[in-house]
């Protein structure tokens, strides 16, 4: 077995004023309790909250504090995530810090929560990230997860723990964490999903296994999650499949057809047809009488005039060549 202690951090997230100084609070708290912990995980936007104009120019002073209580605790550190302002743009930004004291990576949020999440720009990189010794590590952040294509970079990439950090405090976050469940089974990794409270979200922060199973969710009241993860069962379930039965990611990887979503002149017309992506007004009918898709295939995958259609090949009307 190749043990690695992750501890997810559930806390109250105020949005009038800082929470680093709790936050660091947090982990001295988290080494007391739980020495053997080897990685502490906050929440997304965990140190200044939801409201980007109260985040700061520089994040020099955040980034020091956290950075030597990372050194103190010898510990492997992702401290939720902020916004960060470059060449006029706005984006939702994690770091990874090592046991040195030392940002090693940054990963920007690639989906932001549009239109909610107003004026973020999404990032165009998926993140791993070695612990030398234990496993690799992958990094997204909150509505990243609802797109699969995100997981199937990630773990292409060889992650095998997703370190998760989400801000949900809506009415979705039953739908949240079957998605995290299915994602971890699908993926066959361990998933940290954690939330945060008050302003930072409703709680119920998730830790998943390999095969889909809660391996714990916290309630609505502030805790550390101190969990173990095992190495050696993420590495025989993806050579031997979950209880010897499906082996998904080689599944995929010898797969004898092509998706023509991921092409670059894959017809897009369905998809324009939907509209901006706006938010939803008082009594709106967007979408209430909208014509059904001309170009969706009946069962037989047959067109209307009645030839055969390779759904794996994209036919020169849809734009392919």
């Amino acid at each position: 077995m190749t043990p690695f202690s992750i501890a997810g951090v559930q806390m109250n997230v105020a949005v009038d004023h800082e929470n680093v100084t709790a936050m660091a609070h947090k982990i001295d708290l988290a080494m007391i309790r739980f020495p053997w912990v080897q990685m502490v995980l906050f929440s997304e936007l965990a140190p200044y909250g939801p409201v980007p104009e109260n985040h700061p120019a520089s994040y020099e002073e955040m980034l020091h504090l956290l950075c030597e209580k990372a050194r103190q605790h010898n510990i492997w550190l992702i401290p939720g995530s902020m916004f960060v302002h470059e060449h006029g743009a706005l984006f939702n930004e994690a770091v990874v810090i090592n046991p040195a004291g030392e940002v090693i990576a940054r990963y920007r949020k690639m989906f932001p929560f549009a239109p909610y999440e107003h004026g973020v720009t999404g990032g165009s990189e998926c993140l791993v990230f070695d612990v030398p010794g234990v496993g690799r590590f992958g990094l997204s952040i909150c509505y990243d997860i609802w797109f699969p294509e995100t997981m199937r970079q990630i773990t292409a990439m060889g992650a095998e723990v997703l370190l998760h950090p989400v801000l949900t405090g809506t009415t979705d976050r039953d739908i949240e964490i079957s998605i995290a469940q299915a994602t971890a089974a699908m993926f066959q990794c361990y998933i940290f999903d954690i939330n945060g409270l008050g302003s930072g979200g409703t709680g119920r922060s998730c830790v998943v296994d390999p095969v889909g199973n809660l391996v714990y969710q916290a309630a609505g009241q502030e805790e550390i999650i101190p969990i173990e993860v095992d190495f050696d069962m993420v590495r025989r379930q993806r050579v031997t499949g979950h209880r010897s039965l499906g082996q998904t990611l080689k599944s995929f990887r010898d797969r004898n057809c092509a998706f023509p979503v991921y092409n670059e002149t894959f017809d897009t017309g369905y998809l324009n047809s939907l509209g901006a992506l706006e938010m939803p007004q008082q009594g709106s009918r967007d979408g209430v009488h909208m014509a059904p898709p001309e170009a969706v295939l009946p069962l037989d995958h047959t067109s209307p005039a009645g030839e055969i259609i390779d759904i794996a090949k994209p036919t020169a009307e849809a734009g392919g060549k």
